[in-house]
């Protein structure tokens, strides 16, 4: 019995002896994995920073193609530095019935970009905050929006969504891409270039070639249209500012000496507009359809040639006029204007330096991994990726010079304008809406082409050149004032709370307007002094002072950080 029980206590000595090495191999073997996927910091290793991943992303912004990023060029790229694709999703339909769906059911993707809804997203916290994700994961974020990431703070001190376009120097853009009258060159060219600036100069030219020109192509010419369709009802809305000779600041002007600022929509700055379109309307000038047709058939009907004229900002209306361009016919493209109500007046289309920061994009809680996300905006903030964004790749999409100054060949600049070749390189996906500069780089090169001058002007075309000639114009730029010093510039980004009585005002005044002005531009002559006076009568029933006193305090915050 004793020598039994001896051996038995052997073999359970040996089998647990077994099983510790056994054990102790497996450890061995998870640190090895450890080791190959975690450095002695305790950071992950650059083989599991490339593991494959996809993030959805929605852009509210604007209305494209939906797509996976690696099937650009720029997105391929971005995913053999990163390991990460993104499968890309646009706005079809309306903006605030889209997040609203994606707000009630809490599901949300990866990455959004709300636009003019962030401040719904924001107050149903459905952006994660980002400071612990910078200050762990994101040097090269940290350095490209650099002094601006205490701006960026919500008061609760933390930082939930990424502006684009910080400010890193200002360069004016020789080309306008901001507010302005548009007038179809075949009626300039007509005229002998006439030099006009009001608005009743403007109307006068259209009519005139209207009458004599009924129709374009077998189709009836368009005098004027207009884009009302959804979140861009501004377009509409904002020219009693620039006809007074203010920026866009939203829906108020500006005190330059009080910095007050006071809403427009209800006073004769708007009145004298709306009465001008009700006058053009009677003429059969105004296009019909502009209180019913949506973003792309606006866009089309100006890529048809048949518009003569319409206002709007050209970042806007740039994929049309990059159609008229490939279509080869300068008398059919756009000559933008400033124009204003009196001779008087100094325009003020071209914005001062300035930095919206209430648009962005931002994590979602649904994210499923927020580190490997911000990461890849982080690569993507790198310098030489900033310009593979906007400029694309040395010796396909641009050149350097011997100074190291960056330039575009005829040939590139056709290129880079075919909005086909932009959307398979990835310029209409990763040029805006992502985290980016604007300005300067370190090299002295503009971020944007556009805005570099030897682009602007080598990409002109005999047309171009013509028109530019008879206005005594290097650039087109050059027809407008240059921009006064505005520090709060632009009010519109001004944040409003929602549920607040500012915000209440907006919604209230956007849906007063969208129900007034149609009657106010489209109803007989005759009604147009009882209409103004009901929709004026309704809309001072609204909390006005609430909202001013919003954008004012803003504004003036805005004025005493700029003296820091």
């Amino acid at each position: 019995m004793i020598k039994g029980g001896r051996g038995v206590r052997t073999a359970r000595k040996k089998t647990w002896g077994i099983v510790f090495l056994c054990l102790m191999m497996i450890v061995a073997l998870a640190g090895c994995k450890e080791s190959a996927s975690v450095d002695n910091k305790g950071n992950p290793s650059a083989a599991d920073d490339k593991k494959p991943f996809t993030f959805t992303y929605f852009n509210a912004g604007t209305s494209k193609k939906n797509i996976e990023a690696n099937q650009t060029k720029i997105g391929k790229i971005f995913e053999e530095q990163t390991g990460v694709n993104v499968k890309m999703e646009f706005l079809v339909g309306d903006i605030n019935t889209k997040i609203g769906t994606m707000i009630a059911s809490g599901q949300y993707p990866d990455v959004l970009v709300p636009d003019i809804a962030i401040d719904k997203v924001l107050d149903a916290k459905a952006f994660i905050p980002l400071n612990d994700l910078i200050d762990k994961h994101a040097p090269n974020l940290k350095k490209l929006y650099g002094p601006y990431l205490e701006q960026l703070k919500a008061k609760d001190g933390n930082i939930y969504f990424l502006p684009f376009g910080v400010n890193h120097g200002y360069i004016p853009n020789p080309d306008i891409d901001q507010g302005a009258f548009w007038i179809q060159r075949r009626v300039l060219k007509e005229s002998g270039y006439p030099k006009i600036k009001t608005l009743d100069e403007y109307f006068d030219l259209i009519a005139k070639y209207k009458e004599k020109h009924p129709e374009t192509d077998g189709k009836p010419t368009i005098g004027f249209t207009a884009l009302t369709y959804d979140w861009r009802f501004f377009v509409i809305s904002n020219p009693p500012a620039h006809l007074a000779g203010y920026p866009n600041d939203g829906e108020v002007i500006v005190d330059m000496k009080t910095h007050e600022a006071k809403v427009y929509g209800n006073g004769e700055y708007t009145k004298r507009w709306l009465k001008k379109l009700n006058e053009i309307n009677a003429a059969g000038l105004f296009d019909k359809e502009a209180f019913v047709a949506n973003y792309d058939e606006y866009l089309a009907k100006i890529a048809s040639g048949r518009v003569l004229g319409f206002f709007d900002y050209g970042w806007q209306v740039n994929q049309a006029l990059n159609s008229l361009l490939q279509a080869g016919n300068d008398d059919l493209r756009y000559m933008p204007l400033p124009i204003v109500f009196d001779k008087n007046i100094k325009d003020q289309y071209i914005d001062p330096p300035s930095f919206a920061s209430n648009r962005g994009i931002g994590i979602t809680v649904s994210a499923k991994d927020p580190v490997r996300i911000i990461k890849y905006f982080d690569n993507m903030a790198k310098e030489e990726n900033q310009k593979l964004m906007t400029w694309g790749i040395k010796g396909e999409t641009y050149e350097v010079d011997e100074k190291g100054r960056f330039y575009r060949t005829p040939e590139q600049i056709k290129k880079t304008s075919d909005e086909q070749f932009r959307e398979q390189f990835g310029f209409s996906y990763f040029e805006w809406y992502w985290p980016r500069g604007n300005g300067l780089f370190s090299d002295g090169n503009a971020w944007e082409p556009r805005r570099q001058p030897e682009v602007a002007q080598a990409s002109y075309t005999e047309g171009d050149k013509q028109i530019l000639a008879a206005y005594g114009a290097k650039v087109f730029s050059d027809l407008f004032a240059k921009p006064d010093e505005r520090p709060w510039y632009p009010a519109w980004s001004a944040p409003i709370k929602q549920g607040s009585p500012a915000q209440i005002y907006q919604q209230k005044k956007q849906d007063l307007q969208r129900k007034y002005f149609p009657k106010l531009v489209l109803d007989p002559p005759s009604k147009f002094d009882k209409n103004w006076k009901e929709y004026v009568k309704e809309y001072n029933k609204l909390d006005i002072k609430a909202f001013e006193d919003e954008i004012t305090k803003y504004v003036k915050m805005k004025v005493e950080q700029s003296k820091k």
